[in-house]
């Protein structure tokens, strides 16, 4: 029996799995705070990763059904319309449900109750998710310029922001808002204009409709 240890979890900006970016760096100013499990919140855990600028996280879907049955998925890049192999994708509905992440290391936190804390950019989590392992990025083994992408060729289409509500007064939240509602998470087969969505981002429950490849956000209101 193979069992593995929940070092840490992560808290995101993202409460709600919808809204999630698909791939991690697609929303660079989305934020999490790695905080470790009493056994590993050791201060020897982490020294020297400051020397590193982004690091691997390896995680567990945790809000999705154990064990999904299926081993075929439909992703989103292909409309939801096409089956492909799940270990052909990233879908997080996969045996083991483990996730594989690349995040920005913005800083480590040496002081205070939650110390070492882990403060990363770029996330594309929901909030409270384990993490099983972290490892750093290396540039010269980790990044192949070369390698072949299968149908996910290009990064998504990032549609314009439109507001019809107040913004919020944090430059950070709007960002953010911004760049997880402009890789339009909602489903691939939703065609319809005009239907209306919502989430919470950053604090924010965030209401918006797409009408002519624009992203009107109708509604921005901090939740209770």
């Amino acid at each position: 029996m193979i069992t593995s240890n929940v070092l840490a979890r992560i808290r995101t900006c993202y409460t709600s799995k919808f809204g999630v970016p698909r791939q991690s760096g697609l929303a660079p100013d989305a934020w999490g705070f790695i905080d470790f499990e009493p056994p590993f919140r050791r201060l020897e855990a982490v020294r020297g990763i400051e020397a590193f600028s982004h690091l691997w996280l390896i995680t567990q879907f945790h809000l999705v059904p154990e064990d999904p049955a299926n081993l075929t998925v439909r992703p989103p890049r292909l409309g939801g319309n096409e089956q492909k192999g799940v270990f052909a994708t990233r879908s997080p509905f996969r045996p083991n449900r483990l996730g594989l992440s690349v995040v920005k290391l913005e800083r480590v936190e040496l002081e205070g109750d939650t110390a070492p804390r882990l403060v990363v950019s770029g996330v594309d989590l929901v909030d409270g998710t384990p993490i099983l392992d972290i490892k750093p990025y290396i540039g010269y083994a980790d990044s192949l310029p070369d390698a072949s992408s299968g149908f996910a060729t290009a990064e998504p289409i990032r549609i314009p922001i439109s507001w019809h509500c107040s913004m919020p007064p944090s430059d950070q939240d709007r960002r953010i808002i911004e760049q997880s509602i402009a890789l339009q998470p909602q489903p691939a087969y939703h065609a319809d204009e005009g239907r209306e969505y919502a989430t919470e981002i950053a604090g924010w429950r965030v209401r918006w409709s797409i009408n002519d490849s624009v992203a009107n956000i109708k509604a921005c209101d901090p939740v209770e």
